[in-house]
């Protein structure tokens, strides 16, 4: 008897078939093979909101290729992933090769083990469409949005503009921080700090309060406030007057979910969510790590049990847990019958699996994260003394390392301060005070790790889908990264506020978290989706017919030109860098008299115009698709010579990359 199982991918594909024997027959459908139309709504507002599904080009042949397959096999069974996207492409695929409804076997597991798949193979269900149908609500709303708002915008603001449901959101988030930054009015405070020195030893300490009076941070205002208090002090000698000592433990994090593995990535090996969550999917369909896309912080009883083993047959006993760690999650809609993202085989250990090295960064980043979990906790000794000076006090903190538990196998960033074996009244000698002055800081911009954070907390979209937003709101120009923060663009911002003033409901945050919540309540089969679809959908056309009458056209601000060294080979007037649709140019000043515009040439990280590679005359300029959606780069001397490349010839190589990343594992360790 023989068994068609359809994947996603090749790689999984390959994967499950090495635990299978000749009955079954692997094939990949690579994704989904439908999907709304690219050129037309795709959904039917007169009726229900019923969606109208395309089969993509691209996807055709593949199901020829199952159909095929169909004809050799006795059942098919839809091996997709677990969640709500791999519910709806097996419905999808169920619907486009014609399997009946009764016929329909639907597998699932949460890591490509043979254990994993032989359980799952044993227990196949059927579709779930209350999934199924939180997908498509989620997909409708999106299209709804986009498709009703990305006109508006051309006509009010400027072609080519978009707006998204959830990355509209995101955006208001860096709006608003940025808004923030600016309007920041920063504090000076002034902090006075004494060295001491003990039997030789010297002890660094800071003034912790004057003339009975606890001091704050912002307490001293003043340079002047702060000489007047170093003035004071008079003595040459301290005097211990208390000590106090206690232990501290340090428990280790939760096993990784999606976020907080994106977070983590990003913060430890510079990953961006996109990279992180590519290489994660990787790793998963080689059949190292559990799937990828989850919120809970669970574990399975057998990967508590061989976690144990690892640690009592690795390390000993005193690195065991005593019993298994259980957590809890903090992401709100967490769904709590899936798993965290884990090894599937701890013994399985980092660098010993011929994995390329960003994916054994990741690999070992979660592998550490898994064992540290299910181990002791961390053991400090906390000291703090208190030196009277005079009319102040100073304090000095310390801690030493008791037991290091977790930290054993997971390099996480600690500081030893040792202090001396103190006792009251004992006597230490001043050898300098000094004051410095600081101020204030304003917000933060957003990085990844902490926009991703951010997006969870406030329960903005779900884990699997951040990856995407970042992705979006940086393509579509709204903002743009510096030194690894996001900042927003000018365009960006009047988006922004086009929405805040004339769609709240698309931005608000409590709106789209709700949102949320009833996606999630959708998959549980609590609430309709034509309902839920009405109930944003009716308002939000009302308002859209309003504001297409009332709104004005806004005017975008062009950045000013910037004039350049180089000479208009026409009239010798000087060439200017001016901001097109399509993005930089160079411009004769002379303009209107003369219309000299050409591309912008590329210069390398010296600042020298980078040649041709092909014809070695002409030099390389950043173009963009007739559209303007994509930019490309090419050769100067067009048509004469054709080169073009998809890729920034000054993006890093794949070994800068590598480097960078060997760079970001020297510091881990250090730390």
């Amino acid at each position: 008897m023989k068994s068609l199982i359809i994947v996603e991918s090749p790689t999984k594909a390959k994967t499950i078939s090495s635990f299978l024997g000749s009955d079954f027959l692997l094939e990949s459908s690579f994704g989904h093979v439908r999907d709304l139309p690219k050129s037309t709504l795709g959904v039917d507002l007169e009726n229900n909101y019923a969606p109208h599904y395309l089969v993509p080009t691209k996807a055709k042949k593949t199901i020829t290729k199952l159909k095929g397959l169909m004809k050799k096999a006795d059942r098919v069974i839809l091996a997709t992933d677990e969640d709500r996207e791999g519910e709806a492409i097996a419905w999808h695929l169920a619907n486009v090769l014609g399997i009946k409804e009764d016929a329909i076997e639907r597998i699932v597991f949460h890591e490509i083990t043979k254990t994993a798949i032989n359980e799952a193979l044993n227990h196949p269900r059927k579709l779930d469409v209350n999934l199924v149908d939180a997908q498509q609500a989620r997909r409708i709303l999106d299209r709804l949005v986009g498709y009703k708002l990305s006109p508006f915008l051309w006509k009010k603001v400027k072609y080519g503009l978009s707006a998204g449901r959830v990355q509209s959101v995101a955006v208001r988030l860096i709006c608003e921080r940025e808004v923030e930054i600016r309007n920041f009015k920063p504090e000076f405070y002034w902090l006075i700090d004494g060295e001491f020195d003990f039997k030789g030893e010297k002890v660094l300490a800071e003034l912790d309060s004057y003339q009975g009076n606890k001091l704050d941070k912002l307490a001293i205002k003043s340079e002047a406030e702060a000489k007047k208090i170093l003035a004071s002090f008079k003595s040459k000698t301290a005097e211990v007057i208390d000590l106090k000592k206690k232990r501290i433990n340090r428990n280790p994090d939760a096993p990784f979910t999606t976020s907080s593995l994106q977070i983590s990535a990003n913060n430890r090996l510079g990953y961006t969510s996109k990279k992180t969550m590519m290489l994660a999917q990787g790793l998963y369909e080689k059949g190292f790590i559990t799937y990828m896309r989850t919120d809970s912080v669970n574990l399975s009883k057998d990967a508590l049990g061989a976690c144990a083993k690892y640690l009592t047959d690795t390390l000993g006993k005193e690195y065991a847990a005593e019993a298994p760690k259980v957590y809890t999650t903090k992401s709100k809609g967490a769904q709590e019958a899936h798993e965290a993202i884990r090894p599937t085989d701890v013994f399985k250990e980092p660098d010993k699996l011929g994995l390329g090295e960003q994916e054994n960064k990741l690999y070992r980043l979660i592998w550490q994260r898994f064992v540290a979990s299910q181990m002791p906790k961390a053991v400090f000794d906390s000291k703090t003394v208190f030196l009277k000076l005079d009319e102040g006090v100073f304090k000095a903190n310390g801690s030493t390392l008791v037991f290091d538990g977790y930290l054993k196998v997971l390099s996480k960033k600690f500081e030893e301060r040792l202090l001396p074996e103190f006792g009251l009244k004992d006597e230490l000698k001043v050898l300098a005070l000094k004051d410095e002055g600081h101020e204030t800081l304003p917000p933060p911009r957003y990085n990844e790790a902490s926009l991703v954070k951010v997006l969870e907390e406030k329960g903005i979209g779900r884990p699997s889908t951040y990856a995407s937003i970042i992705s979006v709101i940086q393509k579509r120009d709204y903002v743009e990264k510096q030194a690894r923060n996001f900042i927003p663009t000018k365009i960006g911002e009047l988006v922004n506020q086009v929405l805040v003033d004339h769609f709240p409901e698309v931005v608000d945050i409590g709106f789209t978290a709700t949102m949320e919540e009833d996606l999630d309540l959708i998959a549980e089969g609590k609430k309709s989706w034509e309902k839920i679809i009405g109930a944003f959908y009716k308002p939000f056309e009302k308002n859209l017919a309003e504001k297409e009458k009332s709104v004005e056209h806004y005017k975008v601000e062009k950045p000013p030109a910037i004039e350049t060294d180089q000479v208009c080979e026409k009239c010798g007037a000087k060439m200017l860098i001016r901001t097109g649709r399509f993005g930089q140019f160079l411009a004769c000043s002379g303009f209107p008299k003369c219309k000299n515009a050409k591309n912008l040439a590329i210069e390398n990280a010296s600042g020298e115009k980078l040649k041709c590679e092909k014809c070695g005359e002409g030099e390389i300029v950043k173009r963009f698709t007739k559209k303007g959606k994509r930019p490309f780069w090419g050769c100067s001397g067009y048509p004469k010579c054709d080169f073009a490349t998809w890729t920034d010839p000054n993006a890093p190589k794949k070994e800068d990359a590598d480097k960078s990343t060997e760079k970001d594992d020297e510091v881990e360790k250090e730390s």
